[in-house]
């Protein structure tokens, strides 16, 4: 039986996008990249994909006008160059892309857009600035990833497809999850600087340096159980989100203007 998902753009036709009106349009944005030996290059856009969707239902369920719009499968990699078909795209590269969507969706009369981030190397803050001064259309990020304290769900969530995104792959896309015994340990070499091990110093990390198997966090705990709880808060609170911003006018976020 087919399941009508009118809120994602890829699945809806022509004749019922001229019957509708949006508030917020979603533009999920993942990575292509090596995840461990058990998960697959396309993880972190699966990911996005999925919490973007279930976000989405739940908005949508609660009379928000939301649409997902086709997930980007590309991500900034320059740490991850030297290994085979780590695909990067440069953060120049994704404002370009970014401005050109954002001024396509302005044009169309959509007010809002929702960047959903799914990878770590990825960041729109700096591109957000440079664009709200010259669009009209209101612009945010969101890093999903962030919303919800993993330690409440995992034993140690790791970074890199360590507990954490495992057990969201099994719970979304269990048939592309190979068998946890083929996983590495996910154990990470740690910078000599203390400050970058303190976190108020950063530099991109060089992954073959820091990994030796491309993951960044233990696995082996993971489960679709677990998975499946994580994401439910995580849609939960992301739901939440698109539901007061389709309601909000942009001016009135902080309140009444002055004057």
């Amino acid at each position: 039986m087919l399941v009508s998902r009118s809120y994602i753009l890829a699945e809806t036709t022509w004749g019922a996008v001229r019957e509708s009106s949006f508030d917020v349009a979603i533009l999920p944005w993942g990575a292509t990249e090596a995840h461990n030996y058990h998960l697959p290059y396309a993880t972190d856009t699966i990911q996005c994909d999925y919490i973007a969707a279930e976000s989405a239902r739940k908005a949508t369920a609660a009379g928000a006008r939301v649409i997902v719009l086709p997930t980007i499968p590309y991500g900034v990699q320059t740490g991850q160059l030297d290994i085979p078909l780590c695909l990067n795209m440069g953060p120049s590269t994704q404002a370009a892309v970014l401005r050109d969507l954002a001024e396509s969706l302005e044009v169309q009369g959509i007010p809002k857009l929702v960047v959903l981030n799914g990878h770590g190397g990825n960041d729109f803050r700096q591109m957000i600035r440079e664009l709200q001064t010259r669009l009209r259309i209101y612009l945010c990020q969101v890093n999903w990833y962030r919303i919800v304290d993993g330690s409440d769900y995992f034993t140690e969530p790791g970074d890199h497809a360590g507990e954490m995104e495992t057990s969201l792959m099994m719970h979304a896309a269990p048939e592309l999850v190979r068998p946890l015994s083929e996983a590495g340990d996910g154990a990470e070499r740690k910078p000599r600087l203390a400050g970058m091990r303190e976190g108020w110093a950063w530099a991109p990390r060089p992954w073959t340096r820091i990994s030796a198997d491309t993951g960044v966090g233990d696995p082996r705990r993971a489960s679709a159980e677990a998975g499946a709880r994580y994401a439910d808060a995580v849609t939960d609170r992301i739901a939440e989100f698109l539901v007061e911003l389709a309601r909000i006018d942009p001016a009135e976020i902080y309140g009444e203007a002055n004057g």
